[in-house]
């Protein structure tokens, strides 16, 4: 488990912003490669209207055919004492194993219990049921389908990494998603990253202001803009890197 603490404030201001930006600021600093870090677009947001989702995930894997003489509730206090250990709000990943999918994930009595416990919402390769009612507690919910019936759902396995939409997840890895997707902040850098989205949101404004604005618009006026918003992320990105070599 990753040793790095973030504060409250750090969380709130990742929160204030979507994914595809805090995707862009990760990006200043180079430390990994563009396409990577993120879950495909087989992981969707079932309520794409709510607020981006920022917490620590707190992983397991699931199965929900062939019974298996075990219920799903038998390892939730595992996955409830996980919770305790990743940091901060946790994000319950899951990584169903069923190939494909044959049932829910999970459903309101699961997601009630984990937003009880202090979950931040719930991402799963697999499918999700409830979703009036999980909508209905503000519970954040990603998800690759929607399947009605729980099948024979079972918890395998507990705070090992799993595989979701093609992204690596180990418990305590942050994680930001909204209705673009989901994507891993490293944690030594995620400080820098909620410092600076509002400098790269103002950046991209010296274009979007101007084209979004009333008017007529010009190729040479668009140039000026486009060169004031290249420069400001410049300038974004040189701060950004000396700090993180300092």
């Amino acid at each position: 488990m990753e040793s790095i603490k973030l504060t409250a404030d750090t969380l709130r201001k990742l929160a204030r912003y979507d994914t595809p930006t805090i995707c862009n600021v990760i990006e200043l600093f180079d430390i990994r490669p563009r396409d990577v870090g993120y879950m495909d677009h087989r992981i969707k947001a079932a309520f794409p209207d709510f607020p981006p989702m920022v917490g620590f995930a707190a992983t397991a894997t699931m199965r929900c055919a062939s019974p298996l003489g075990q219920s799903i509730y038998d390892m939730l206090e595992a996955q409830l004492k996980l919770f305790e250990q990743v940091g901060g709000p946790a994000v319950v990943v899951f990584q169903d194993l069923d190939d494909p999918p044959v049932a829910a994930t999970f459903g309101e009595v699961m997601c009630s219990t984990y937003k009880a416990f202090g979950s931040a919402g719930i991402v799963t390769s697999g499918g999700g049921r409830d979703l009036d009612q999980v909508r209905a507690l503000g519970f954040p919910a990603f998800t690759a389908s929607t399947i009605c019936s729980h099948g024979y759902s079972q918890i395998i396995d507990v705070g090992s990494p799993v595989r979701v939409g093609g992204l690596v997840v180990a418990s305590g890895d942050l994680l930001h998603g909204d209705c673009n997707g989901v994507t891993n902040i490293p944690l030594e850098i995620a400080t820098e990253v909620a410092d600076a989205a509002e400098g790269f949101v103002a950046a991209e404004a010296h274009v979007l202001d101007y084209v979004k604005g009333s008017g007529h618009k010009t190729l040479a006026d668009l140039a000026v803009r486009r060169k004031a918003m290249g420069d400001a992320i410049a300038t974004l990105r040189r701060r950004l890197s000396g700090a993180n070599q300092a």
